[in-house]
């Protein structure tokens, strides 16, 4: 599948019913466009089933509660109309995107409860989120922008808004040749990439910085599960930036990256090594089992 998102074959589900994918439009004047009242899941669909679908419709609707929204389709209904759209599409493998956001209605302010909550779940056959980076470690940037005090935004939320910010860091890291950036936390910590979580190795030792102030990762959890079941040990704790140049291998983790080794950090350079390469093919075989 290839061109413009907006110019495709294929069938999405809107709001209860499947629309030609061309058809499925919104009005300029919808909530979300103007004040971000948007959250999101994505998800892959390996050999037609949907790796932890239910966990991912459960955050969906917790997002949105999060956001002062509720969304009018209960967590089984929402894991039927993606199995549906998969269907008429034909698709097996493929990326799974489920999108709620508060349409356009009687009011146009930052205020806008009586309008609608809409959902649409599209997808996509998408391969390596990082290309060739899967094998070879991704080169990563360090952004000049943090990831935000919880007391400021809902960090338990994927929603859209607060991934202003990761766009402009991607951006600013791919101008320099690089796959993503890293982000600190508002406290100066390691935080995260602009879309997925992060893990280092140390002397046999996974560590991966404490997820207090951004998403708790559903591919993070799984990985860090299939980590301990191996007996090797995982800190989930507060990193500094100074830390970086101790550690001996890293990689990502999304539901877009999957398990992606990263070979360097602006100036700090890491192996690809047995543990990073160990994960990504156990997770693979996890998620396909």
């Amino acid at each position: 599948m290839t061109g413009s998102y907006e110019d495709r074959d294929g069938w999405i589900w809107m709001d209860g019913k499947m629309v030609e994918w061309r058809k499925a439009q919104v009005h300029v004047l919808t909530h979300a466009l103007h004040y971000a009242s948007s959250v999101f899941e994505g998800e892959r669909c390996y050999n037609g089933r949907i790796f932890k679908g239910v966990e991912h419709a459960m955050r969906l609707r917790r997002s949105a509660e999060l956001l002062d929204m509720e969304i009018p389709w209960s967590v089984q209904e929402i894991e039927a109309a993606k199995y549906e759209m998969l269907r008429v599409n034909g698709w097996r493998d493929a990326y799974v995107r489920a999108v709620a956001f508060r349409g356009a209605g009687d009011e146009m302010g930052v205020s806008a409860a009586g309008n609608p909550v809409r959902l649409a779940i599209a997808g996509w056959e998408w391969g390596a989120y990082y290309g060739e980076a899967k094998m070879k470690g991704a080169k990563l940037d360090i952004s000049k922008w943090r990831r935000p005090d919880p007391a400021t935004i809902p960090s338990e939320a994927k929603a859209a808004g607060l991934y202003m910010i990761c766009t402009m860091s991607k951006h600013a890291a791919q101008a320099k040749g690089c796959s993503d950036a890293l982000m600190m936390d508002y406290r100066g910590y390691v935080a995260e990439a602009t879309g997925a979580n992060i893990f280092f190795v140390k002397e046999g030792a996974v560590h991966t910085p404490l997820a207090d102030c951004f998403l708790n990762g559903l591919t993070r959890q799984t990985v860090i599960g299939l980590l301990r079941q191996k007996g090797i040990p995982v800190h989930e704790r507060h990193i500094l930036p100074t830390e970086l140049a101790e550690f001996e291998q890293c990689w990502l983790t999304g539901t877009a990256a999957e398990v992606t080794p990263v070979g360097q950090i602006g100036a700090f350079q890491f192996e690809v090594g047995a543990l990073a390469r160990d994960i990504a093919q156990t997770y693979e075989a996890h998620v396909r089992a």
